[in-house]
């Protein structure tokens, strides 16, 4: 399936921001499954010092300051990608315990197990706590295969959560997203990931877009989009397995992966610091307009 993705995001400050320093994780990375058509930001006001790099974790990462003084500050990213299905046609109930993968995980030396071991520790927005760990439990039971076992977490989070877009903000603690059984995407990736890594096991944060189809007779509406977030679980050789709890599926062609990381803080769509500006109003909005096969 081909797309074209259009994510604007627009700052308007109550004072003029002298000047700012920036980057951006908003070009889409190239993947087994995806293929870049093309991609590119669009800055304003004009955009100097732009340079494009790989971060830590192979993302694509554009920094770039902004000299001129402004109230107003956008960045558009405009991607054509295409995707490949990538529904993994594995029967989760076969394979490996995933008491097996974790001492694979804790034992095996090669560099590709080694790569995946730094997906089994805490991050910044991940903290594996005793009710992370008890919540896990019930989908970790002894000898049970491992990706039956996520496939299950998967279904639960999504059982048992509410999508609640006004419950939590960046800062919202992960247990209180446990606790009120709340929360968004990033939340429900978040929990998922903490829940496996408890476990032992790893598994990252990823980002991106996923196709939101109108209700039969309705036209789409331009910017009903959103950024998305699920994540991936590694299983020794077979690689990593995606799964998105918020939607109870496993993504095949309507999934578009920008980065990934150990948590939110790795992927951050756009960061950077500015020189006044006081206070601002933020506005965001994608579309991801389906062009063809």
């Amino acid at each position: 399936m081909r797309y074209r993705v259009t994510h604007k995001t627009e700052y308007e400050y109550t004072e003029i921001v002298g000047q700012s320093y920036n980057e951006a994780r908003l070009l889409p990375r190239l993947c087994y499954h995806q293929n870049i058509i093309s991609t590119h930001l669009e800055i304003s006001p004009r955009e100097a010092d732009y340079r494009i790099r790989e971060d830590f974790f192979g993302n694509q990462v554009a920094y770039f300051s902004v000299p001129e003084p402004h109230r107003e500050f956008s960045v558009t990213a405009i991607s054509e990608i295409q995707i490949f299905s990538s529904a993994q046609q594995l029967n989760f109930a076969e394979g490996a315990s995933w008491e097996t993968v974790k001492e694979t995980l804790e034992k095996d030396r090669r560099r590709e197990i080694q790569d995946a071991r730094q997906y089994t520790l805490d991050s910044p927005f991940i903290e594996i706590t005793p009710s992370l760990t008890a919540y896990a439990k019930t989908s970790f039971t002894i000898g049970r295969p491992l990706l039956e076992a996520v496939h299950e977490l998967m279904e639960r989070i999504y059982r048992d959560f509410i999508f609640d877009p006004e419950f939590t903000t960046l800062a919202t603690p992960l247990t209180d997203v446990l606790e009120h059984r709340r929360g968004v995407c990033q939340d429900f990736a978040h929990l998922a990931i903490g829940s496996i890594r408890s476990q032992g096991l790893a598994a990252r944060y990823v980002s991106g877009y996923i196709e939101t189809l109108p209700a039969p007779g309705k036209e789409k509406l331009v910017g009903s989009d959103a950024s998305h977030a699920w994540f991936s679980v590694y299983l020794p050789e077979v690689g990593w397995m995606d799964f998105d709890p918020t939607n109870n599926q496993v993504p095949s062609d309507q999934h578009i992966t920008i980065a990934w990381g150990r948590d939110y803080g790795d992927v951050t769509p756009l960061k950077g610091v500015i020189f006044g500006g006081h206070n601002h109003e933020l506005k965001v909005s994608v579309e991801v307009e389906r062009l063809g096969h």
